[in-house]
């Protein structure tokens, strides 16, 4: 089991920087940059990639929709050269609110899109003269739809590698059987230990009986806030994840449109899920916070004495958890991940 880290991109990069630095040195061996509506996480990567030597360094993730799937690909490419061979590609649809609303660009096809965009990647990395004939692109462009002057090329470049690590942020029954037939990584959010074979496990055996024996066992990417304390103290850091279930759950979509919601239902908390999104949606999010269920604050957080915390990191990995993601909680936070480094060692 590896350690990996979702790392600041909504501050100062170059303080990422100098952070990035001291948390591979303590032992986390991938770190994770988001791109939302902030600064991209593709220059923050590029600079990470100076300052680090041993860290892989990962997109989680760069939505499908805002990049071509060649560009995706170059920039992989760059990326991975950059770093030495130390890049993930991750990649995920993001959502609605933020792909028609800071993008401006229709959410359709999400699936299809994904698939067909992992399939030019490879052959861009290949370097492979790219065609291709999808629902979603064309490459070339047909000629009816533009000048009709476009040509089939291959990348300039002599990649890296050739097979740089696709992992894919999904949630629904479909999405998670293409991850688990194609993909090298998947990362799933609010991933419930205890919970999680109810809700994906038949979708990703369908994908897994598909997958391309070519490709390594996929991997997968979930965790959650680590801290050794005492009991009154676990109960306040536990509690302070209210916050983003709250979020998600409640307010990131519209009623049967929001995909955290559907999750909460697959785990059993079918009245919890319905309770906190009405809340959310008529802006009593403390209340919808508070409906949170107390039994996945509880199982999803790595919080408590150091009996509890082991007993919870033992459950990821027996959920299938190949690279452990962790938000370090107290003051010591690079001896935490220090201990934590022995412990998965």
């Amino acid at each position: 089991m590896k350690l990996s880290m979702t790392l600041n991109y909504s501050g100062d990069p170059r303080a990422a920087g100098d952070d990035a630095a001291d948390l591979e040195r303590a032992g986390i061996d991938v770190g994770w940059v988001a791109e939302l509506y902030s600064f991209d996480a593709v220059s923050i990567l590029g600079y990470l990639a100076a300052k680090t030597e041993t860290m892989e360094l990962g997109s989680a993730i760069l939505p499908i929709y805002s990049r071509t799937p060649t560009l995706t690909a170059m920039t992989a490419a760059g990326l991975d050269a950059v770093s030495d061979g130390r890049f993930i590609l991750g990649l995920g649809a993001s959502g609605p609110q933020v792909i028609e609303g800071w993008h401006g660009l229709p959410y359709d096809k999400p699936i299809g899109r994904q698939k067909e965009i992992i399939e030019i990647c490879r052959k861009v990395w290949a370097r492979e003269v790219v065609t291709h004939d999808g629902d979603s692109y064309q490459l070339p462009l047909p000629p009816d739809q533009g000048t009709g002057l476009g040509k089939p090329l291959k990348l300039i470049n002599h990649p890296k590698r050739a097979d740089i690590p696709i992992y894919i942020a999904s949630l629904g029954p479909k999405n998670v059987e293409i991850t688990a037939e194609m993909a090298d990584g998947w990362i799933p959010v609010f991933f419930h230990p205890d919970k999680a074979d109810q809700v994906w496990g038949e979708d990703l055996a369908k994908g897994a009986a598909n997958r391309d024996p070519s490709l390594p066992p996929m991997s997968i990417v979930a965790g959650g806030t680590v801290a050794i304390c005492d009991e009154e103290q676990a109960t306040k850091i536990r509690d302070a994840g209210r916050f983003m279930a709250a979020l998600y759950v409640g307010g990131m979509g519209a009623k049967g449109k929001n995909f955290y919601n559907n999750i909460f239902r697959k785990y059993g908390y079918e009245e919890e899920a319905e309770k906190i999104q009405d809340l959310y949606l008529a802006g009593k999010k403390e209340e919808a916070m508070a409906a949170v269920p107390q039994d996945f604050l509880d199982a999803t957080a790595m919080v408590g004495d150091e009996g509890f915390v082991r007993e919870r990191i033992e459950a990821y990995q027996t959920a299938g958890v190949t690279h452990l993601s962790i938000q370090p909680a107290g003051a010591d936070r690079l001896g935490l991940i220090e201990k934590l480094k022995g412990w998965i060692s």
